[in-house]
């Protein structure tokens, strides 16, 4: 709260217009929201990860040794990075996702406004970690790290860092990207902490000067009520379904990415790029 008020401050001072009442108030009631979706979610996921980690016979293995810190700071930002790909591929996922992009403002209230519904489906994407051997209480301490460097990178006050850095870390520049509603920006740079995920499985754009990033949605939703931010691109996908006869389109719609449809033009972010 405290990095809130000095960005919009230093927005003020610059006269930038960061910072929109309505829009500020929109990202700080659906980031409580989000903590009140998720606390039963978290707590079932809790209870798995110890059913899971005491059939482990890797626990004694791993235990809490310096090492296996090091070790699962990779594999949870490994996990961050499928979870956080898979609520953009998937439009299930997605309609849970959406409202983090929302904005049309990048700030650190920006970054407060989590996404809802993706709280439903979170920690299956960790599950596996404690069949390796991972203390539960370890990876949900992995978990918050990861969450908690996120917050700093919601920001246009901090320009590119170091080349070493941009190439390893995810960094304002990058999330900038991700936040980005241009076609060559669409669902890139998924990362949490590192940048690297990205570069290997071939979802990595960098931040172009020749193209600024315009902030948002490719269709921007045209209301801050957090209740209608948060369900509405559910309330889409349920239209879409209604509108399938075929049971397998039901099915895409579900599954495939948002912009797939039964009837009319596919305007998936990697057909709208291949169509350039």
């Amino acid at each position: 709260l405290l990095a809130v008020l000095l960005e919009m401050r230093w927005s003020r001072q610059q006269g930038l217009g960061l910072y929109r009442s309505a829009d500020t108030k929109a990202s700080l009631a659906m980031g409580l929201l989000a903590l009140l979706v998720e606390l039963l979610p978290r707590m079932l996921a809790i209870v798995v990860m110890v059913k899971l980690y005491e059939i482990s016979p890797l626990r004694d293995v791993v235990q809490h040794q310096w090492w296996a810190w090091v070790l699962l700071f990779f594999l949870d930002d490994f996990s961050y990075y499928w979870f956080h790909r898979s609520n953009h591929e998937i439009r299930l996922f997605w309609a849970g996702h959406v409202n983090h992009h929302s904005s049309r403002s990048l700030n650190y209230a920006t970054a407060l406004r989590q996404g809802v519904g993706e709280r439903l489906h979170k920690f299956l994407f960790w599950l596996w970690l404690p069949l390796l051997g991972f203390d539960p209480a370890m990876i949900i301490t992995m978990i918050s790290i990861n969450l908690f460097y996120q917050f700093w990178i919601h920001t246009t006050a901090i320009d590119r860092l170091p080349n070493w850095s941009e190439t390893i870390f995810n960094t304002p520049s990058h999330h900038r990207v991700h936040h980005a509603s241009n076609v060559r920006y669409l669902d890139r740079n998924h990362g949490g902490v590192l940048i690297i995920w990205d570069r290997i499985f071939g979802t990595f754009s960098e931040e172009l000067d020749a193209e600024p990033v315009e902030y948002g949605l490719t269709k921007n939703i045209n209301t801050f009520n957090p209740a209608a931010v948060a369900v509405g691109e559910y309330l889409n996908l349920w239209r879409d379904i209604s509108a399938a006869e075929k049971p397998a389109d039901k099915l895409r719609y579900l599954l495939l990415a948002p912009g797939w449809h039964h009837d009319g033009e596919d305007r998936r972010s990697n057909n709208l790029r291949a169509s350039r």
